[in-house]
């Protein structure tokens, strides 16, 4: 595996970064009219490389949500899309990860970018220690992301009783070629992950060189991510309102639906029209994407889960429209360009400032919060605000607008996770099938993905455990 890292490394980063045509050397022999990275410009450049370091694909985890749609003629050719698409507990998806290994290299692919940077930015030439500093922070915050991204996935979720003997992933923090490397616990990877991006604040401005640099909303944004996935809701609060004041604009979808209605409007038409969430975009601390890296049209979802959004909802109006194709009927995603699926935005602060205030029984200010968002998604003929008597009734509220504002990312499913871990605001997913009901039960082990056989049968310098049976 680490040696599958190493040539992509170097195969990818330098090829399309810094002008190195071949991978015919290593880094400390300078082929003739090549280039070796030594200045901080040269390492700071492969925290641009968006193919390799900032890709961020959940495409099984979108599947096992049914947040993604799945076409009829892929799940008959793809038996782990139709295992996880339609909750089948007896397939042996192990067997079947052979051919989906994207999110496994991608993440892995970003993490040894990242090391490299790490490992070479405090000494690299014409820069100040300052200048230095900064770019080592950046690609700290960035490779803590990806971590998150790939424990989420691959590993149970965090759970306090649990955390300390349940694996996670490989922790691979050298850029060496054949660098030992441990499978650590899920608790480890998350000491690890807080460590790299709680030392890392003091460096970072508030907003990153460009979008694809982390700075210190980013920061703030990622811990409350993370806080909240290991149920810690008192920091979880503390860094959501940190990263507010940073940036707490949201994106008014009314005004976008209302200055596109002539095309959303048209019947039977399914032209796009301009996606408003790409690098611009003024929710963004900084910017990911999800499974590609180019501009693209949007992802499609099932007919059911597209019945899941409030009447009016502005942001769905805007970005899917039902259509029958192929003997499919399903919400087609109409918008297209860059979509930051990947990255930190501030609509997903306001959904865990709610919970938490929620959580501290504050249930008038989570509503607050949660109605300070619906009202920039909510068309004004179908607006009116929510109110919540309990604490879970305010949570069912939250939780619905968050699944529907953050999907297609990380974030639904390992908010799944964490209700399902925590046991008291479950929910068992089901949909009808050629007539049959389907669930998803909250304890089926279908919620942890296995680990792709090439990462098992070529593991480098180490070894990797499954974490989950099938």
């Amino acid at each position: 595996m680490k040696k599958i890292i190493y040539y992509i490394l170097l195969c990818g980063i330098y090829a399309n970064i810094i002008t190195l045509s071949s991978c015919n050397g290593y880094l400390n022999e300078e082929p003739k009219g090549k280039k070796i990275p030594s200045t901080l410009v040269d390492y700071e450049a492969m925290l641009r490389y968006e193919y390799g370091g900032h890709r961020m694909n959940v495409m099984q985890a979108l599947h096992l949500l049914n947040d993604r749609f799945v076409s009829t003629s892929s799940l008959g050719n793809y038996p782990l899309y139709k295992a996880n698409y339609n909750w089948e507990e007896e397939t042996d998806r192990t067997q079947w990860n052979n051919s989906d290994e994207t999110t496994y290299y991608n993440g892995y692919e970003a993490i040894g970018l990242c090391n490299l940077v790490i490992d070479n930015a405090l000494t690299a030439k014409e820069a100040t220690d300052a200048e230095r500093h900064l770019v080592y922070d950046y690609a700290r915050v960035l490779r803590a992301m990806h971590y998150f991204q790939v424990v989420n996935y691959y590993a149970d979720t965090y759970t306090s009783s649990t955390a300390e003997s349940k694996l996670s992933v490989p922790l691979i923090t050298s850029s060496d070629e054949g660098a030992s490397y441990k499978q650590v616990s899920i608790q480890e990877i998350y000491d690890f992950m807080i460590k790299e991006v709680t030392e890392s604040l003091s460096d970072l401005p508030d907003m990153g060189a460009t979008i694809l640099h982390p700075g210190k909303g980013a920061a703030y944004a990622f811990l409350a991510r993370l806080y909240l996935q290991m149920q810690d809701y008192t920091n979880a609060l503390s860094y959501a309102e940190k990263a507010l004041t940073v940036n707490n604009q949201l994106y008014d979808w009314t005004v976008y639906y209302n200055e596109n209605i002539g095309e959303i409007a048209k019947p039977d038409s399914y032209n796009a029209t301009a996606s408003p969430m790409g690098f611009t975009f003024i929710e963004n601390y900084n910017y990911n994407h999800g499974a590609t890296y180019y501009a693209t049209r949007g992802e499609s979802m099932p007919q059911h889960r597209g019945e899941e959004y409030e009447t009016g909802d502005a942001f769905f109006l805007s970005n899917w429209k039902l259509r029958t194709a192929s003997g499919d009927t399903y919400y087609y995603a109409t918008t297209t360009g860059f979509f930051n699926y990947g990255g930190m935005r501030t609509v997903e602060m306001y959904f865990i400032k709610a919970e938490c205030l929620a959580r501290n029984n504050n249930i008038k200010g989570a509503m607050d919060i949660l109605n300070e968002v619906r009202i920039k998604r909510i068309l004004p003929a179908y607006y009116h605000p929510l109110t919540a008597t309990t604490t879970a009734e305010a949570i069912g509220y939250i939780r619905q607008a968050k699944d529907n504002a953050m999907i297609m990312s990380i974030v639904p499913f390992g908010d799944a996770r964490r209700y399902n871990a925590e046991g008291t605001y479950t929910k068992t997913l089901s949909k009808v099938v050629s007539g049959k009901t389907l669930t998803l039960s909250p304890t089926s082990h279908l919620w942890t993905m296995p680990f792709p056989l090439g990462a098992i049968e070529n593991s480098g310098n180490g070894t990797i455990t499954q974490n989950v049976s099938k």
